[in-house]
């Protein structure tokens, strides 16, 4: 398959010629699945290309983001889904291409790709999810607040997905994004929602160990927080004898996990110092 050669050295040449070819993603015969790893493979390594400082490849795709979303729409393919995972992560790690996504209206598809009933569509889809939203700190934080309302009230939909795998990542993601420096402004937001501490809460007293574990590294933001809102602590304080006897007996089989256990003495003694403020 000469999709290739030395000859194609412009790059809106190749990528006509692999869209060309992308046809032999959507075709199920496992016959094709060489033709499969060769449109991947092709597609990746014209996407590295430079010439001196410039990404030619990846200046066309900026421009013609049509390819983006194709590769995006890929998840809605059984047969080629994986495929265009693997092309679409190779165009996030570009700034350029990731803020197109970001910014876009078929980011929100993403929300509903990681809800797959297929497991490994859906375990894809949220690698690329991830990636989008960590890879770039500078960009997501900015995407995050000019997006705030509208991202999270789908996220908050993820951490009540009655799949066990978007639930748990879900909640591990969100860990990790609002413990990023870049996105303090993100942070301090999602704390000061007495929803979002009341929805922890709750995830805290989820059946499944893992789901809890990973609550409790997003609920001890609240509490550790110096600059709690006052429906925060008002939450707080009406819970507090229930939360010190919770928090003390909580996931009694890390023993051995010292830091969580200092977590947990930490948040335990926060709020157990809380104090109601005079009227």
């Amino acid at each position: 398959m000469p999709l290739f050669s030395k000859s194609h050295k412009n790059p809106a040449e190749i990528v006509k010629i692999l869209k060309d070819n992308l046809a032999i993603l959507e075709k199920q015969d496992k016959k094709t699945d060489k033709g499969k790893k060769d449109v991947t493979q092709i597609f990746n390594n014209i996407l590295r290309r430079q010439i001196g400082t410039r990404s030619p490849t990846v200046e066309y795709i900026s421009a013609h983001p049509h390819i983006l979303f194709m590769l995006l729409k890929g998840y809605e393919a059984p047969q080629i889904a994986l495929r265009c995972g693997i092309m679409l992560r190779e165009c996030i790690r570009h700034e350029p291409l990731a803020k197109i996504l970001l910014f876009s209206n078929q980011f929100r598809d993403f929300f509903k790709y990681v809800e797959l009933s297929t497991f490994d569509i859906a375990s894809d889809a949220f690698a690329t999810f991830k990636d989008l939203l960590t890879r770039h700190k500078v960009l997501v934080a900015d995407f995050l607040e000019q997006n705030y309302d509208t991202i999270f009230e789908d996220y908050e939909k993820l951490l009540q997905s009655e799949n066990y795998v978007t639930k748990r990542q879900s909640l591990k993601l969100l860990g990790e994004l609002i413990l990023d420096r870049h996105n303090f402004a993100i942070m301090t937001k999602y704390i000061s929602k007495p929803e979002n501490l009341k929805l922890m809460m709750n995830l805290l007293r989820d059946k499944s160990p893992n789901i809890q574990f990973e609550a409790f590294h997003v609920f001890k933001v609240f509490v550790a927080s110096p600059h709690k809102t006052q429906p925060i602590v008002e939450i707080l304080l009406k819970n507090q004898p229930k939360l010190i006897e919770f928090l003390s007996s909580f996931q009694k089989e890390r023993a051995d996990d010292e830091q969580f256990a200092d977590e947990k003495n930490y948040l335990i003694k926060q709020i157990r110092d809380l104090k109601k403020t005079a009227p």
